[in-house]
């Protein structure tokens, strides 16, 4: 993997704990020599991370809407920042340059990027490796939820292997580097959408 697309949060949240995996990542990313690419944002995880990699002279490749750059949370300081018209235009542009996906705790903006990604692998539209970072049993409750979904039906025991999980950056990227995607029927292409 070259470039790592990560979804984080726009706070730091209530644990020190998140911050110094944020800061764990970042530094694990440049000693792999992985770039990362995120929302663009100097605030929250997202600028913990950000600054993380930059101050260990890695590459960032930001991008963010054009109404979010008016708003002045946009990081001055990255590598590379690609300012886009839409949310939706973020999210294609983000998986177009990313060579895998992963999310660090957030809230409502993290977790929608991150199951958007993973649908799109389940129609067959990418086949890249995703993971959670799950920092102080943060996405317990979230993959209980995906369990739930199984047992019930909605979600393909197949499908629960998109989703690699660890507590330790290095363990995480290790797993999405070995990753080997499910067979899938392709439902539908990015340019179908």
């Amino acid at each position: 993997m070259k470039r790592i697309c990560v979804f984080a949060g726009s706070n730091t949240g209530v644990r020190d704990e998140y911050r110094s995996a944020a800061e764990e990542l970042g530094r694990t990313l440049v000693t792999r020599g992985v770039g990362l690419v995120y929302g663009g944002a100097r605030v929250g995880l997202m600028g913990v991370l950000a600054d993380t990699v930059l101050a260990a002279n890695g590459h960032v490749t930001g991008v963010m809407p054009e109404a979010l750059v008016a708003k002045e949370v946009a990081h001055n300081g990255l590598s590379d920042l690609r300012v886009v018209s839409s949310m939706h235009e973020r999210k294609a542009l983000m998986a177009d340059l990313a060579d895998g996906f992963m999310a660090l705790p957030g809230g409502w903006g993290t977790w929608e990027e991150f199951f958007e990604i993973i649908t799109w692998a389940q129609l067959g539209m990418h086949s890249k490796p995703c993971g959670l970072l799950n920092v102080q049993g943060y996405f317990t409750p979230l993959l209980a939820a995906v369990g739930h979904s199984m047992a019930e039906g909605f979600v393909r025991q197949e499908y629960r292997a998109m989703i690699a999980v660890e507590s330790s950056a290095a363990a995480l990227l290790d797993r999405m580097a070995e990753y080997l995607p499910p067979k899938v029927e392709k439902w539908i292409d990015r340019k179908s959408t």
